[in-house]
């Protein structure tokens, strides 16, 4: 066990060795090229604008393919080849092995999805003040904007209540300890109902804090979401620096 620190350090942890199936892609999508460059790379480049951030661990698979460029790569980013068989497993390994290099139990790991390449720096940092002195951490999330169906056989079986629902993003703030230890309660069994980081940390009967994010942290997942993607970022080149609109 270490000691906590005065100062814990904050940390970016980023699944990448999976394959995005939905995606329709005929590599995995994360390696996609967006607005010039793959779609992981605008990911790894905003969060590496968050000065908060004082590593970035990007978890791969052990067979990773891809040819990582030199000249855009960040100095405090760092490739691990320990990916698994599911987003849970990578972010497990991951953690394990930033334990392993003697970070501190008592940091802070924000785990960001690879496909949600339109984060923003701003909402980052607004995450890390926000939860740095909270007894759990938190995530970004959004509120629910539309009207909730259920569906039973294709058909509307009821409409449900939209107060206090959340749509979850990433990042997701915890503890690095805590994360290490909640995945490990369910990593026997494969990581079965764990969806995200909060959810194997509410197993723990802890209660993340939610942070509201922005609509444009969309995780891309179909094939549509790749030109919405581009259209955004193609947007922010051209436009002034502004706020998120949520």
């Amino acid at each position: 066990m270490h000691a906590a620190p005065a100062n814990p350090l904050f940390h970016a942890l980023i699944p990448c060795a999976g394959t995005g199936s939905r995606a329709g892609t005929a590599q995995p999508k994360q390696y996609q090229w967006i607005a010039g460059q793959a779609m992981v790379m605008h990911t790894v480049q905003a969060l590496a604008q968050v000065q908060q951030l004082h590593s970035g661990w990007l978890i791969v698979s052990p067979q990773d393919p891809y040819e990582w460029p030199t000249q855009a790569w960040p100095d405090r980013f760092q490739r691990v080849a320990v990916g698994g068989d599911s987003r849970a497993e990578s972010v497990f390994n991951g953690l394990q092995a930033m334990l392993a290099a003697g970070l501190s139990g008592q940091d802070w790991v924000l785990v960001h999805d690879a496909a949600r390449c339109l984060v923003s720096p701003a909402s980052v940092s607004q995450l890390i003040d926000t939860c740095q002195h909270d007894a759990v951490g938190g995530l970004l999330a959004l509120p629910l904007p539309d009207t909730l169906k259920s569906e039973v056989g294709g058909r509307v079986a009821a409409t449900l209540p939209r107060e206090h629902k959340w749509l979850a993003q990433t990042p997701q703030m915890f503890r690095l300890q805590t994360l290490h230890d909640a995945l490990a309660q369910v990593a026997g069994g494969g990581f079965v109902g764990i969806t995200d980081e909060a959810s194997a940390i509410e197993r723990l009967g802890l209660k993340p804090r939610l942070v509201a994010g922005s609509a444009q942290n969309f995780k891309v997942t179909y094939p549509a979401d790749f030109a919405l993607a581009e259209a955004v970022l193609a947007a922010r080149d051209s436009s002034p620096p502004h706020k998120d609109l949520a």
